[in-house]
């Protein structure tokens, strides 16, 4: 068992999510709006902990009309429980849990367990599938990831994601040190790569968003 997973992100044109600097202020208002009202529709949101160190998110929902009942339980990916205690992820505006390892350092744990639910998922790196099961144990019928492009891969790899949801901007910003939508070891064969089913384009402004489902 395990929620029901939606992958949404923000791409340039040649599928870069950040720049080499890491920045990453992609799609404009009407698609942040989207965003929004996708959070408030979702049990949980999920990101990895890189993502969270960069940019330090409230992973609430604000960019629209909502109270802090709409606000979904907030996911951090973390395997060595580096998470800082005075980010925002860890404040009140909604429950937090980080999912970590049994072999992540004590101390930070029970630091964290002071402000949010720690899950022990596994030994040296948190299994998704072990920590999606818990999930899911605990009530959580719907998840949106909003992870990096590790994460991103992870969730891939272990066949997680049900559906992804892409806001493409009219941008380029190359870079090879720039992250894309999805990283990680990527998979040798073309004939391997993950297959999507088209569901529905369409245009905010400038930005043009495409749905899949995964198969």
């Amino acid at each position: 068992m395990k929620p029901y997973i939606i992958l949404n992100a923000a791409m340039t044109l040649d599928g870069k999510i950040a720049t080499k600097t890491g920045s990453s202020e992609i799609s404009g208002q009407k698609d942040l709006v989207r965003v929004h009202k996708l959070r408030k529709e979702m049990d949980s949101i999920m990101v990895g902990i890189n993502t969270l160190i960069v940019d330090d998110p409230r992973l609430t929902v604000h960019k629209i009309e909502a109270t802090s009942k709409d606000n979904p339980i907030r996911i951090v990916v973390d395997s060595k429980a580096r998470t800082p205690l005075d980010f925002r992820i860890l404040n009140k505006d909604a429950p937090t849990i980080i999912a970590t390892t049994e072999n992540a350092d004590p101390e930070k744990i029970e630091a964290l367990e002071k402000k949010a639910t720690v899950l022990k998922c596994g030994k040296d790196r948190v299994n998704l599938k072990l920590l999606m099961k818990e999930l899911s144990r605990m009530g959580i019928k719907t998840l949106m990831l909003e992870g990096g492009s590790t994460l991103n891969y992870s969730m891939f790899e272990n066949g997680l994601v049900d559906e992804v949801r892409v806001c493409v901007a009219p941008m380029i910003v190359g870079g090879i040190h720039a992250k894309t939508l999805v990283d990680g070891e990527g998979i040798d064969d073309m004939g391997d790569a993950i297959k999507l089913e088209f569901k529905k384009s369409y245009f905010l402004d400038e930005d043009l968003i495409l749905e899949y489902k995964v198969i």
